[in-house]
């Protein structure tokens, strides 16, 4: 039993040692295997250290090579033949060799005693050559040296000439070509040092300039300003003596086209003369200041300083001062302004970049608002036109110049529009001051003219004159001074008011300035006519003199709707179209009333006289009343006085209202307590009266026409017809209605019938009855008596 229980024991042991030597011998395979095939035995070798048995792969390996030797040995075994016999060869050829080696030593031995002398020439030429190679190393380092040091004497030379660019240019080809080839260290390290010195030293030179540049440019641009826009002002002058011409030649159609095209050119060619006096100005220190900084490569910072050093510039010249009164300093600020922006428009299509157009027109949009503000402050202070106008005239200008360069002008001539209403206020206020002092200057005293130059300033100019021939001088107009001066203060407030409105970017301004004028005219003149009418005039002479400065006045006030149409640049014939009617029509309406009151209160003396007409008189006057003559004597002294001053209608007006008065008068005095009762005689001397007075309308037909002094006659009608009536046959006839409105129909029934009542016949006188007893009843009377009681029950 123990037997079988110790060989259950070794069994195993046994057979773990018969599988660890079947590894072995598969492992020594495996190796085999590697080192025929020429593979890696790193594995293996890896393999055995990390298990711990190298001894193991080291005995593989030598039981390899046993197996190897026994097959060197049958290889050698199988060759050995051959290797004799290369054994044998091998020796011959080592007698060979040893013969050659011998000739080989003789040569060498003859070559060494050849060779020796050139080869001590040979390095006699090396080191020759050596020197020379030094040498001309030298002189390529002296030649780069002397290179150099011209370049940094025309450096020099640049800097003290204050050539700043090729002083530049000179660093840069020092930097670039000469420094790095630079022999000496010395002069390397100095260069290093010495060219950002003289960088700066040119940077800080520029900006010297730069800054000079700066302070005379502002001088340079208020000059500049002024230049361009007084420029700008002589084209406006020539554009208004064109004008002038144009004018004058379509009033006296004498000028043919091919002259009217050729003064336009050559209006045209002297502005093409004038147009580049504006370009004299100097920006080389600005270009090369910016040229330098290009070069610096400091570009952006350059832009950005001069950027912001104009633009404290701007804004400095945007300062008012309170000191100077703003009429005085306009001219110099705004020629300021306009001179900075053309200097800006030139750096900008020239400058290279310098300045950008969205710059500029930042800039344009502060200035433009600044000048806005400033011009709404100042105009909202001022109280005289004149002033006003000076500013907008000099504003528009500033827009037409800087217009020329592209700048948007419109935001100021809005403002300029904006205070067109109070500008033509002030007008107004002005012209009604001077009219005031015009008219109380007034002496009504009729104009003397003693030179034709004085006929031209006072009437030609003015277009008063009635007749084209120049009259003989000295010459006594039919108006007084006070006509020429209202009329130069009206035309001046024309010139003003256009030219306020020109040039103001409303291009159809008539109608403004129309509508301005009327109130001039119908608010302003002819008030203070009015009243200098009603306060001054008190005598027929002045009430004369005044309704022929009315009648020239109406005149006048044609020429100033003509002269407002011409200097607008519409046609005359639309002016013509849109008239309206007399604008003084109120003050020439009173000034014939005043005259005509003042005659009628004349003719009233005169007739107080018809208080001495026997009304009850057995013969009729044949030679017409007292009261009659003397009134006829007044009217023809009147009338040879009125007509050397009096338009021929203004007369005939007055005349007809006088002797409608006359007229009315007479219809008075008979309707009136003071004549009791009348006769026919009496009826007679007074149509006599009234013959008297239709044969003084009659004469007036040189003055007037035949139809104005038909006119005059019909003023009569009311007496005339009364006295028809009172003369008539048929006195039934005036309630015939045809008959009436043909020949009595001025006639008032009430009166009629007061008349009729009045009127006696010659039996009616005191105690006539006794002597007319019997006798045969007057047919007429019983007429008028039927009238009367039907005039009655019509009542």
């Amino acid at each position: 039993m123990n037997s079988t229980k110790s060989r259950r024991k070794v069994g195993p042991a046994s057979a773990a040692q018969n599988g660890a030597e079947s590894a072995d011998k598969l492992e020594q395979l495996l190796l085999s295997s590697a080192i025929c095939n020429n593979e890696d035995l790193g594995p293996f070798i890896r393999k055995a250290f990390s298990s711990g048995k190298p001894e193991t792969l080291h005995h593989h390996l030598r039981n390899f090579a046993r197996s190897k030797e026994s097959e060197i040995e049958e290889v050698c075994k199988a060759h050995y033949q051959d290797f004799i016999l290369a054994v044998d060869d091998l020796k011959s050829l080592l007698s060979d060799v040893e013969s050659l080696k011998s000739a080989l030593s003789d040569s060498n031995s003859r070559l060494q005693s050849v060779a020796g002398p050139l080869l001590s020439s040979l390095d006699a030429f090396l080191e020759t050559r050596t020197v020379s190679l030094n040498v001309d190393l030298a002189l390529q380092s002296l030649a780069t040296c002397i290179r150099l040091i011209e370049v940094c004497a025309r450096s020099n030379h640049h800097l003290s000439n204050s050539n700043l660019y090729m002083a530049l240019k000179c660093l840069d080809s020092i930097e670039t070509e000469l420094l790095d080839k630079t022999p000496s260290s010395t002069l390397r390290r100095m260069l290093e040092k010495k060219i950002p010195e003289i960088r700066a030293h040119i940077e800080r030179k520029v900006s010297k300039e730069f800054g000079d540049w700066l302070v005379e440019i502002r001088v340079v641009c208020r000059n500049l300003g002024q230049l361009a826009i007084g420029q700008a002002s002589s084209a406006r002058q020539r554009e208004e003596d064109l004008r002038i011409k144009q004018r004058q030649a379509e009033e006296q159609s004498r000028l043919s086209l091919r002259d009217c095209v050729y003064a336009l050119q050559e209006e045209d060619d002297e502005e093409d003369d004038h147009g580049d006096s504006t370009s004299g100005f100097d920006l080389t220190p600005l270009y090369r200041g910016y040229h330098i900084h290009q070069t610096l490569g400091l570009e952006d910072r350059f832009k950005k300083y001069y950027f912001e050093n104009r633009k404290l510039q701007l804004t400095s010249d945007f300062q008012v001062s309170s000191m100077t009164p703003f009429l005085e300093s306009h001219q110099t600020f705004f020629a300021q302004i306009a001179g900075f922006f053309i200097v800006e428009d030139r750096i900008l299509r020239t400058g290279g970049g310098l300045i950008s157009k969205m710059e500029v027109e930042n800039l344009w949009e502060t200035a433009v608002s600044k000048m806005c503000s400033v011009l709404e402050d100042q105009f909202s202070r001022m109280q005289t036109a004149n002033h006003l106008l000076l500013i907008k005239d000099y504003v528009s200008l500033l827009g037409v110049t800087l217009r020329r360069y592209g700048y948007p002008v419109d935001a100021l001539l809005d403002v300029l529009s904006k205070h067109r209403d109070k500008y033509h206020e002030l007008l107004l206020s002005d012209c009604r001051k001077q009219i005031s002092e015009a008219l109380a200057a007034d002496k009504f005293e009729q104009m003397l003219m003693k030179k034709e130059y004085e006929y031209s300033m006072n009437v030609l100019s003015f277009q008063l004159q009635t007749s084209d021939i120049v009259p003989a001088f000295p010459y006594v107009a039919p108006f007084s001074a006070t006509v020429p001066d209202c009329c130069r203060i009206v035309r001046s407030f024309v010139e003003d008011s256009v030219s306020f409105m020109s040039y103001g970017g409303q291009l159809d301004f008539y109608d403004v300035v129309k509508k301005y004028l009327d109130r001039l005219l119908s608010d302003v003149l002819d008030e203070a006519l009015l009243k200098l009418i009603n306060t001054s005039v008190h005598g027929v002479s002045q009430a004369m003199q005044m309704a022929a400065n009315m009648a020239v006045m109406e005149r006048a006030c044609d020429f100033f709707f003509r002269h407002a149409a011409q200097l607008s640049g519409i046609p005359l014939r639309m002016a013509e179209r849109g008239r309206r009617q007399f604008p003084l029509g109120k003050a020439r309406d009173e000034a014939e009333d005043m005259l005509s009151g003042l005659l009628k209160a004349k003719v009233n003396g005169f007739m107080t006289l018809i208080e001495n007409v026997n009304w009850m008189t057995d013969e009729p006057a044949q030679n017409g009343n007292e009261y009659v003559n003397e009134v006829i004597i007044y009217l023809e002294t009147l009338v040879s006085t009125a007509q050397q001053i009096l338009p021929a209608q203004v007369l005939k007006r007055v005349l007809q209202d006088v002797l409608s008065h006359i007229s009315e008068n007479i219809v008075g005095v008979l309707c009136g307590d003071s004549v009791k009762r009348f006769n026919l005689n009496a009826i007679i001397g007074i149509d006599v009266d009234i013959r008297f007075l239709e044969s003084f309308a009659d004469n007036q037909a040189p003055i007037f026409s035949e139809g104005d002094a038909n006119q005059l006659k019909k003023a009569l009608a009311e007496s005339r017809q009364l006295v028809n009536l009172l003369l008539s046959d048929h006195p039934e006839n005036f309630m015939n209605p045809v008959i009436r409105a043909r020949s009595y129909n001025t006639l008032d029934y009430r009166k009629v019938v007061t008349i009729l009542e009045k009127l006696r016949d010659q039996s009616d006188r005191l105690f006539g009855t006794f002597g007319s007893r019997g006798a045969k009843p007057n047919p007429k009377k019983k007429s008028l008596d039927v009238l009367i009681r039907r005039l009655k029950d019509v009542s």
